[in-house]
């Protein structure tokens, strides 16, 4: 078993790596995907995938952000594994990768928002990795 992770650059990729974000971004349709993420990456957003044997098995989509209290860093908006490949430890190590990625690059921190009813992901994120909930995150529609 060879796992590889790589930043996906093109939109061949970004269709392959579809199938995976679609699990977490079920409300996406590949057209919709596709028009956002170009918009996206033109803002900064970097998307990166976890292979197993060469096929994709967990996406993670991040950009730079720089503020008053967490100076500069990356925040990530998207980390799923394929439903296939769950419980494998996928996500540790994207998340890992992403982890020594931000340090390499000059990031203080890394950061996330975890929807409210997605416990198990809170405890992973915890637990395993250590994150601190230390805030809450609102929006408005408008």
């Amino acid at each position: 078993m060879t796992v590889t992770i790589k930043q996906l650059t093109s939109q061949q990729e970004w269709i392959e790596a579809y199938p995976v974000m679609a699990q977490l971004r079920t409300e996406l349709t590949l057209e919709k995907y596709l028009l956002l993420l170009k918009e996206m990456t033109q803002d900064g957003y970097l998307l990166f995938a976890l292979y197993e044997n060469m096929q994709i098995v967990a996406v993670a989509g991040f950009s730079w952000r720089v503020n008053f209290y967490s100076e500069r860093h990356i925040f990530v908006y998207d980390l799923v594994t394929d439903m296939k490949y769950r419980s494998r430890g996928y996500g540790e190590k994207l998340l890992n990768y992403l982890h020594q990625w931000g340090k390499e690059n000059g990031a203080h921190y890394i950061a996330l928002e975890s929807g409210i009813q997605r416990t198990s992901a809170h405890r992973f994120y915890e637990d395993r990795l250590g994150y601190e909930k230390w805030c809450y995150s609102f929006r408005k529609a408008l």
